[in-house]
């Protein structure tokens, strides 16, 4: 085992000499830039699913369109602030967010299908899942242990991911 800490002195020292990196730190181990860039990745791909819940949510018709028209509003709101988290991170990593609604859907790893009845907006919807789902659990893999921060934060999503992927699939056999 490694000693636990660089000296006190040298990190202060440090600390005073790098401020203009705010909370980067020369322990931060993984490609900022590559970060940021996969972190534009997951804003699009939020945005573009927060997009399609929210159509689904206004165009829901049919039996069993108030309860999933409800579901699509949560998942709305969680998607939204999922983007909101990757944003966040973007700047804290000294990057910028990329909202371009031209390049939106160019970089989401989810598609936007509207679907075009109830049963085929949940299946789109669940797909979008499983896409987030697979592409997050890829990140967190990718990241280890040189940005603990963003595979935390890509973690907690990926975590509400798969509840979205679970109220789908149930959503789904409810309407079959």
């Amino acid at each position: 085992m490694s000693e636990f800490l660089t000296d006190v002195q040298t990190l202060r020292q440090r600390a005073r000499d790098h401020m203009d990196r705010g909370p980067i730190t020369d322990s931060y181990g993984a490609d900022r830039e590559r970060v940021i860039q996969v972190l534009n990745e997951v804003l699009a791909t939020e945005l573009v699913c927060y997009l399609r819940y929210k159509r689904h949510y206004f165009t829901a018709q049919g039996m069993n369109a108030t309860s999933a028209a409800a579901e699509f509003m949560q998942h709305a709101t969680d998607e939204l602030g999922h983007a909101d988290l990757a944003a966040g991170r973007i700047t804290q990593l000294q990057g910028e967010p990329d909202f371009n609604p031209d390049i939106l859907s160019k970089r989401s790893h989810a598609e936007y299908v509207e679907g075009e009845n109830l049963v085929e907006m949940v299946k789109e919807d669940l797909v979008a899942e499983r896409v987030a789902i697979a592409s997050y659990q890829e990140i967190v893999r990718w990241l280890g242990n040189d940005d603990p921060t963003t595979r935390s934060m890509i973690e907690t999503i990926l975590a509400t991911e798969e509840e979205h992927a679970e109220d789908m699939l149930n959503l789904l056999g409810e309407l079959s």
